[in-house]
């Protein structure tokens, strides 16, 4: 499928109460493929992931300064990012900044532009909120997102060290 195609049966639009069930289940899908790549360092998914990573979200959806965001094909929800317009934060050196903290993409539907489209539409919300620059990270292991995030314009900055 083509980006073009894609664009055209796609739609990006703002998280609702009625996709909660669907993003628990992609939140609880994220902690385990995070844990996969490294279980030393990020938790492992357990049976009430789904239910708090949907909580999680919807608390999150209702913050004037948080954007949840799905992609939709017909009926079914492929993915969503979330993220959020965040002051200066010396932990991590920076000053006001948009922070995407996820980018999901249901493992059938990847490498098909739907996070790319993802990734387009909360850049495009952030800038026209304000933000100055925009961070994320990623999982060490998860090359296929830092090859999406590097063709975005994102360059590397900072790598976190665990211990343990």
């Amino acid at each position: 499928m083509t980006t073009a195609s894609i664009k055209s049966t796609v739609r990006i639009r703002p998280a609702t109460s009625s996709d909660a069930a669907i993003l628990g289940h992609f939140g609880a899908l994220l902690v385990a493929l995070h844990h996969e790549i490294d279980p030393a360092r990020f938790i492992a998914a357990s049976t009430n992931t789904p239910q708090g990573y949907a909580h999680f979200l919807a608390r999150e959806s209702n913050r004037p300064d948080a954007i949840v965001l799905v992609a939709q094909d017909e009926s079914t929800i492929l993915g969503y990012a979330y993220a959020a317009l965040e002051g200066a934060d010396y932990m991590s050196l920076r000053g006001p900044a948009g922070v995407i903290h996820d980018l999901f993409v249901d493992p059938a539907r990847r490498c098909k532009g739907v996070g790319r489209l993802l990734l387009d539409a909360v850049v495009a919300d952030m800038d026209r909120r304000g933000a100055e620059r925009i961070v994320l990270s990623t999982a060490y292991g998860n090359e296929a997102a830092q090859r999406l995030f590097a063709s975005m314009g994102f360059r590397p900055t900072m790598v976190e060290m665990t211990r343990g």
